[in-house]
């Protein structure tokens, strides 16, 4: 996984000049919000020794792994929240709640934590699916060419049916980059363990 990890870090040192940083993250509800110091442990994962924040271990994984990922990186020193939205919230919702990200006077640097299908393999979490791929090369292509129309037109049953969770915080994307021209670059694309993963940045 060091080349998913380095890209990752690359991606988000890109936010470093920001004045502020928002994580979004797959979660049981939507809206539910923590300030930087809210806190997680990885021990349900295997490495009790791997922790974030200072406070109670609150955050969902996706939140976890953001912060953890956001502690490496030059964009440790923004000001942050982080912020929750159901995976099976509608897509609607996920849209408005993007917009009401963006509407700040702030330079405001998303980092939008979301995984692809967990059905890409016969070794995966859940058994294979033969839309899987097809799902998560749309994915990849629209991360690519910074294409929120194609991010918001995906489908939220299919996504729950393929275990993709990340398709409401890229709608969250979708809604908080509708307005804005930006420019795609896709850094990572591959399925380790059965499971889509991504990294993306979106640059104005």
């Amino acid at each position: 996984m060091d080349d998913l990890r380095a890209a990752c870090l690359s991606a988000i040192d890109q936010l470093a000049d920001a004045d502020r940083l928002v994580i979004v993250g797959s979660g049981p509800v939507t809206g539910s919000r923590y300030d930087a110091a809210a806190g997680g442990s990885f021990g349900p994962y295997g490495a009790p020794g791997v922790r974030v924040g200072s406070g109670e271990p609150v955050l969902p994984l996706s939140l976890l792994m953001g912060s953890w990922l956001v502690s490496q990186s030059k964009a440790a020193v923004l000001p942050r929240t982080s912020l929750t939205v159901a995976a099976d919230e509608t897509v609607a919702a996920c849209l408005e709640l993007g917009q009401e990200v963006a509407a700040s006077n702030d330079r405001v640097a998303l980092l939008v934590m979301g995984d692809g299908s967990a059905r890409r393999s016969e070794h995966s979490p859940v058994h294979l699916h033969p839309r899987a791929e097809i799902f998560d090369s749309t994915v990849a292509a629209a991360l690519d060419l910074a294409d929120a129309t194609t991010l918001a037109a995906l489908d939220p049953e299919l996504a729950l049916e393929l275990q993709a969770p990340g398709r409401a915080p890229w709608q969250v994307l979708a809604g908080a980059a509708a307005s804005a021209e930006l420019t795609g670059d896709l850094l990572y694309h591959a399925a380790p363990y059965g499971v889509g993963y991504f990294v993306a940045s979106w640059t104005l």
